[in-house]
């Protein structure tokens, strides 16, 4: 991308300071690009509640759309969006002006700060399509009683944000892709990006490429947020998690009543490798250093055969 220089060779950067804590934390974030000595040249525009109040319908003025257009970078904070009544919110309406589809959000553990998840080493990255499906913002009240919003979702749409998905895990040297969508339900829609999906996925065969039902995502992320990435780095793998002898986890399905007892089941990466204590011993630690475990049993084989049962599900 060329970036938009004035007179003096700054760069030219649009600023949307945004409603509420908007224009604190616009105002912290120049500090600290100006701090890195950076030139540039902020051009200061408006959208959001104020432009409301005014009567705009859109939220976003044309002069802040032609600063954007000119720029290509902006700086925005947050903006005020009318909650059941009111305009279209101003945030879809730039996003869908300048066709910003993907909305990337990693997620990391910060240093000093205290959470829930504290010392669990948490990173990941979650891709959201950003215009499309329900933000496409198509409704009509079709009778007093009865509203309809359309849920568009297109294959150019679909192939865009999982390209960007796989794209940044390579990028960023991450193993594994996971699709989350509600396609047990909605087969049609939620079903193409699925389709979609795993018909990209074998472009990307350095990652592992899965899908999971939005519901069970949702479950795994606060229950077991880091348990895969405990073991990067180490000869094993998780491969299941199991509650009451029945797979939960990686998704099949299951509607399992769970109870405050998991078993996590890892395995070597290379299944001809042996299995040394040394290996095992740092999955171990690692795993202790974020949860408590009771018990641990090593799996065997004889003659070839697995001397074990496998979870209920467990492939």
């Amino acid at each position: 991308m060329r970036y938009r220089l004035d007179p003096a060779g700054k760069k030219r950067v649009t600023v949307i300071e945004g409603d509420g804590i908007g224009p604190e934390v616009v105002r912290a974030t120049r500090q600290i690009i100006d701090a890195t000595g950076v030139k540039i040249a902020w051009e200061t525009r408006e959208a959001g509640a104020e432009v409301f109040r005014r009567g705009l319908a859109s939220g976003v003025p044309v002069e802040t759309v032609d600063s954007i257009r000119e720029t290509r970078v902006a700086l925005k904070g947050p903006l005020e969006t009318p909650v059941g009544f009111g305009e279209k919110s101003a945030n879809v309406t730039l996003r869908k002006l300048f066709e910003t589809y993907a909305n990337v959000r990693p997620v990391r553990e910060m240093p000093n700060v205290k959470t829930r998840y504290s010392g669990a080493g948490i990173d990941m990255v979650i891709v959201r399509e950003n215009v499309e499906d329900l933000y496409a913002g198509i409704e009509h009240v079709q009778t007093p009683g009865v509203a309809q919003c359309l849920k568009l979702m297109s294959r150019k749409g679909c192939e865009k944000i999982v390209r960007v998905a796989f794209e940044l895990a390579r990028a960023e040297g991450r193993k594994t892709v996971h699709c989350a969508t509600k396609a047990n339900i909605m087969k049609f829609t939620e079903g193409l990006l699925k389709k979609t999906f795993e018909e990209i996925a074998p472009e990307y065969p350095d990652l592992e490429a899965n899908h999971i039902i939005i519901d069970n995502c949702a479950h795994q992320l606060v229950r077991t947020p880091s348990l895969d990435a405990l073991a990067e780095g180490t000869p094993m793998r998780l491969k299941m998690i199991s509650n009451r002898g029945t797979k939960v986890y990686s998704d099949n399905g299951a509607m399992t009543d769970c109870v405050d007892h998991w078993r996590c089941r890892f395995v070597l990466r290379d299944a001809k490798a042996d299995l040394d204590d040394a290996t095992l011993f740092a999955v171990l630690g690692k795993v202790a250093g974020t949860h408590r475990w009771m018990h641990l049993e090593k799996l065997q084989e004889f003659d070839g055969a697995p001397a074990y049962s496998r979870a209920q599900g467990e492939d």
